[in-house]
């Protein structure tokens, strides 16, 4: 290690300079994975409701009625 003393012994110091290291490259790892998830949930919103909104318009004209008024 680039902090070990002489003898080869390490020190509380080096290793809260590693943990901090390691906290740090987590941290950054964790921004990139909410980032992509962020994106992949709003690109799957929006394929969601266009469907949606395909389906229904598609039930709606197979559905609907055609109604005759007569008057006597």
């Amino acid at each position: 290690m680039s902090g070990a003393t002489d003898t080869g012994r390490i020190d509380p110091a080096d290793i809260r300079a590693k943990l901090g290291e390691l906290q740090g490259e987590a941290e950054q790892q964790v921004e990139s994975a909410k980032q992509q998830i962020v994106t992949v949930g709003v690109l799957l919103l929006v394929v969601m409701l266009v469907v949606a909104f395909l389906l229904g318009r598609r039930g709606g004209r197979r559905s609907s009625a055609v109604i005759e008024v007569r008057r006597s």
